[in-house]
């Protein structure tokens, strides 16, 4: 049985886990192919969607010369008769004698004829009403084409839409853009002992992941609805089931949190069996965040469906979500697979033998330095509330002080490109 095979009978032995990087792009092109259509919505409409086209210009920019000042455009030698004006918006008769100026305004169209745009405060009127003074050499207007050639490709399909790329896209003409929609998403809290308020205590834990889930999801650009965020599911296999079903028919991916061993109360992988479920990773070879999975669920309308399984220990399921989910993800939005940045260790961080290890980090902004956090436990949260990121550790090394290795960095802002 493999990792893509449809999820078997009850007592299959678990596959050996799979190297992290192979995840991680095994399940980037899963979101890749089951991307939604593509919808053309209105720019105002648009932000934290996806481009599904490129985004090209309906015209040359700037469309026609632009003054870049205030003053006078001239033409011929001075001093100059002024003989009209000309004010953004309007559409300036040619300048046909030499001698002559109109006054102009920033942002207006420079008219035909005219050879230089005289600044205002570097001129001065005659006795005779006449203007004079001298133009600088370099012109004092955007010339048509400067920023960019009619039918330029400006950015390309893929790009997340920013309030940059809206107003980009509204300084090239368009008033729709055809985009990739947000996926939505759903988290399911597994765990009979989770406290939903209060201090823990009597053995009961307070559930740290559904409210902290959705908002990392969000700052992917994930659309998490309050109604999709539920649990704790109680701990039988028919509830799981019931609410795996229930929100594979409301969202593009379900999250889950806990379950994803084979203990007594540990219903997630029985559930993906009744549900058809087939696995695109079943286990990752990753330290912490061992066992995570992602398997795919076809829906009623023949689109498939996800469903991570994120550990139940808070640290570990937040690995998940950088491992596993992230790449997911921006398959679903349409975007390439994640480029990890690269860090400077400024203290050694030990490897986890043929695990990869994913070692919480802060890094310096001033010299990009990375430095290993105390309290990172899977259990833990203490560490991850001040951390940048992970350190990649790849499998069979140690990462020593001053050497370059990959992060993969935590979404610390809505829509933030990896």
């Amino acid at each position: 049985m493999t990792a893509h095979s449809a999820v078997a009978a009850e007592h299959t032995p678990a596959p050996a886990p799979i190297a992290w990087d192979e995840a991680r792009s095994r399940v980037h092109a899963a979101g890749l192919a089951a991307a939604p259509d593509a919808v053309e919505l209105a720019l105002p409409l648009t932000d934290g969607h996806t481009l599904a086209a490129p985004l090209t210009t309906r015209t040359a920019l700037p469309a026609f010369p632009t003054s870049s000042v205030d003053g006078w455009a001239v033409r011929g030698a001075g001093p100059w008769r002024p003989v009209g004006r000309v004010l953004a918006g309007g559409t300036p008769a040619p300048l046909t004698e030499d001698g002559t100026a109109v006054e102009i305004a920033t942002g207006a169209m420079v008219p035909d004829g005219a050879a230089a745009v005289l600044r205002v405060e570097e001129s001065s009127r005659t006795p005779d009403g006449r203007i004079s003074g001298t133009p600088r050499l370099q012109p004092e207007w955007r010339t048509p084409g400067e920023e960019a050639a009619a039918g330029e490709e400006l950015l390309p399909a893929g790009t997340p839409v920013d309030p940059g790329v809206i107003g980009l896209a509204a300084s090239c003409g368009h008033d729709l853009l055809r985009v990739r929609p947000a996926p939505r998403a759903a988290l399911l809290v597994f765990g009979d002992e989770l406290l939903t308020s209060g201090p823990p205590g009597a053995g009961r834990v307070r559930d740290a992941l559904g409210p902290a889930v959705p908002a990392w999801l969000r700052r992917y650009g994930v659309r998490v609805d309050p109604q999709n965020v539920i649990g704790p599911v109680e701990d039988t296999l028919d509830a799981h089931v019931g609410a795996l079903r229930r929100a594979l028919a409301e969202v593009d991916l379900v999250c889950t949190t806990g379950g994803t061993m084979h203990g007594p109360v540990d219903h997630l992988h029985p559930a993906l069996r009744q549900l058809d479920a087939e696995y695109v990773v079943n286990t990752v070879a990753v330290r912490p965040g061992f066992p995570m999975l992602l398997a795919r669920v076809r829906g009623a309308d023949g689109r498939p469906r996800f469903v991570a399984g994120l550990p139940g220990n808070p640290q570990s399921a937040i690995v998940a979500l950088v491992s596993l989910v992230a790449p997911l993800v921006a398959g679903l939005q349409g975007r390439p697979e994640p480029t990890l940045p690269r860090v400077t260790l400024a203290e050694p961080v030990p490897g986890r033998g043929d695990y990869t290890h994913l070692a919480l980090v802060r890094v310096d902004p001033r010299d990009g330095t990375a430095r290993p956090l105390r309290h990172v436990g899977s259990a833990m949260l203490r560490g991850l509330a001040r951390a940048d990121g992970f350190a990649v550790i790849p499998p069979g090394t140690n990462g020593d002080a001053g050497s370059r290795v990959l992060l993969a960095p935590l979404p610390l802002a809505a829509g933030e490109r990896p």
